[in-house]
């Protein structure tokens, strides 16, 4: 919300420069058509669409923060720039909130707070965050020393920051030295776009506090959550993440030294991952030196798509420590389990696989720990479990892949009826950056640090996590017979577009977002370059600071545009662009469109509609 106060407050207000740079012939904008005048040679029409995303910038100020960005300080500068240019910028937090309370607290419609030592050395309290930060685009928050020393003391956090965009939240020495209570997580950051989450230091130290998280991340995308020195030391402290991560979309866990050393310690993970598309999670000397601890892992990662967990030093040098891993890993495809020096120097442990999946490696596993395996199955590649997997694909098509997303180059043609995925940009609203601009700013993964700085991004931060992920996917290299490159302005795109295609350009987009989510009828086709195999460009939004977008050429691709109908009534609603790729040898196995359309690469063409805000080029007919 901060942010976009800003954009109100800011004397680089944007809906003041909007009629100056409509006017202005020094503005980024009005630079930008004098550039589409040189560099594409057709009379067509240049896009609204892509035109609007231009910097906002006044002449003025395009100047004035092209000079500090040379002298290395936009970062000084940063609330006013973010403001003016339309950028994602986290907000600060405000001063720490440092209180002791004497009565319950309950905080609803609260958002972008810092909590800093509230709750310390509390007795028999109880505190409620029930919808905080909910449906916000970039909720930003901050619990350090959180209940720390406190006796009996119970916290809720009850639909916290569910359906926001971009989710910033850490847990610093949550609830350490507490006695008794109970810290419990309800829907927390369900249904949020990307999740950058840390526990670090919780509850360590503690005396019988107990922890639970329910419905924890349901349906997020992406995202990282981090548990480090979770719960270290503590004594008979139980622990439950019962449907963690169900139905989300390649979320990453970290366990970094969860409940070491622990005396008495119970901790379950039941339908943990459940449902999800490509989780990750790490547990690094997990419950090491632990005593009497039980640990269960209960239909952990069933019924997901692919997934890798691995097990480092997990209960290692533990006494009489029980752990059990029931129906582990029946993941849709398979997936991958590393135990890595597990249960090493461990004396008087028990450990049981019932019904665990298949691809597991046990690498340094101490042979003197008592180990039951029931129904474990290993890697195999018999016609039988090759049989399996086609016949769990069949009946799982669509689980993790939106009707519609992918389809056949048959389907487009005249009166053909299909669903339509929702084609909405998701993404926070930004604009591209001036070249002046942009081209004094770092852009490498090996000047994060730099970055970080730029955009006040803390350590481990979701900005951080943002523009690492960004800089990785523009500089891996690109895949067989692809041409890439992550345009940071309209300039850079023409740019690129015009080396592969030329200079006779044209630039398409699905008009609008309408039919999305429910069925279409296919109206007039055409396809561009008379339907032949073409070259095109397509660039889709990246998560930057600033507008960035990765644009790349594939080989063999054909280019529709057809009039969208409702079934019903047969009138135009849309008018939607398609590209279809005809050689998918290069693809991943476990490619989305294979899920959908159950196959694999090589195979078939694999056909999808140009969604909001992303385009494609071609040569002008």
């Amino acid at each position: 919300m901060a942010l976009f106060l800003l954009l109100w407050l800011s004397s680089f207000s944007v809906a003041a420069a909007a009629p100056a740079a409509d006017a202005n012939p020094f503005t980024p904008k009005a630079y930008l058509v004098r550039y589409w005048n040189q560099r594409v040679t057709n009379d067509l029409p240049k896009p609204p669409f892509l035109l609007s995303k231009a910097s906002p910038l006044t002449a003025a100020d395009a100047v004035a923060f092209a000079k500090l960005a040379a002298r290395g300080a936009i970062s000084d500068h940063l609330p006013s720039f973010c403001a003016a240019a339309r950028l994602l910028c986290l907000p600060d937090l405000p001063s720490a909130i440092v209180e002791r309370h004497d009565r319950d607290s309950n905080f609803a419609a609260y958002s972008n707070k810092n909590f800093t030592a509230y709750g310390a050395n509390g007795v028999g309290r109880r505190d409620s965050f029930k919808g905080y930060s909910v449906d916000e685009n970039l909720p930003v928050s901050s619990f350090r020393r959180y209940s720390r020393g406190s006796t009996i003391h119970r916290d809720e956090f009850s639909t916290y920051g569910a359906q926001g965009n971009v989710a910033d939240q850490s847990f610093n020495s949550y609830g350490v030295a507490s006695t008794g209570g109970h810290g419990e997580f309800i829907e927390y950051n369900k249904d949020v776009n990307i999740p950058n989450l840390n526990f670090n230091n919780y509850g360590s130290s503690g005396e019988g506090r107990s922890h639970s998280f329910s419905g924890y991340t349901e349906g997020t995308n992406a995202g990282a959550e981090t548990f480090t020195t979770y719960s270290r030391n503590g004594n008979r402290a139980p622990s439950e993440f019962t449907a963690y991560a169900t139905d989300s979309n390649t979320v990453g866990s970290g366990f970094s030294a969860y409940s070491q050393g622990g005396d008495g310690a119970n901790n379950s993970f039941t339908s943990y991952g459940f449902n999800g598309n490509n989780p990750h999670n790490r547990f690094n000397s997990y419950g090491n030196g632990v005593n009497g601890a039980v640990e269960n892992f209960k239909t952990y990662r069933e019924s997901a798509n692919v997934g890798e967990d691995s097990f480092t030093s997990y209960v290692k040098d533990s006494k009489s420590a029980e752990v059990n891993f029931a129906n582990y890993g029946k993941t849709f495809n398979e997936g991958t389990d590393k135990f890595t020096g597990y249960g090493g120097g461990a004396t008087g442990q028990a450990v049981g696989f019932m019904s665990y999946g298949v691809n597991n490696s046990f690498k340094g596993y101490d042979k003197n720990v008592i180990a039951t395996f029931s129904s474990y199955t290993n890697r195999t590649t018999s016609s039988s479990t090759a049989d399996a997997i086609a016949a769990a694909s069949a009946k799982n098509i669509n689980r993790w892949v939106e009707p519609g997303k992918f389809f056949r180059e048959s389907m487009l043609k005249m009166g053909t009826v299909m669903p339509m995925p929702d084609i909405r940009d998701k993404m926070p609203r930004r604009s591209f950056l001036p070249r002046s601009i942009a081209s004094k700013l770092p852009f490498s993964s090996t000047k994060v640090d730099e970055l970080k700085q730029i955009f006040h991004a803390g350590q481990n931060s979701t900005m951080e996590k943002i523009m690492a992920d960004a800089l990785a996917e523009c500089e891996r290299a690109p895949s067989r017979g692809e041409s890439k490159q992550c345009v940071s302005s309209v300039e850079d795109m023409i740019d690129f577009a015009t080396s592969i295609l030329g200079r006779n350009v044209a630039v398409r987009s699905t008009e609008s977002i309408e039919g999305s989510n429910r069925e279409i009828l296919i109206g007039q086709v055409k396809g561009i370059n008379s339907g032949e195999v073409t070259k095109s460009v397509s660039c889709h939004q990246s998560l930057f600071p600033y507008l960035l977008y990765y644009c790349h050429s594939v080989p063999k691709v054909r280019v529709y545009e057809t009039d969208l109908l409702d079934p019903k009534l047969r009138t135009k609603i849309n008018h939607g662009v398609a590209v279809c790729h005809l050689d998918t040898s290069a693809w991943s196995a476990n490619h989305g469109a294979f899920l959908a359309l159950g196959s694999s690469p090589g195979h078939i063409e694999v056909c999808h509609w140009i969604f909001e805000n992303d385009m494609t080029w071609t040569v002008a007919d």
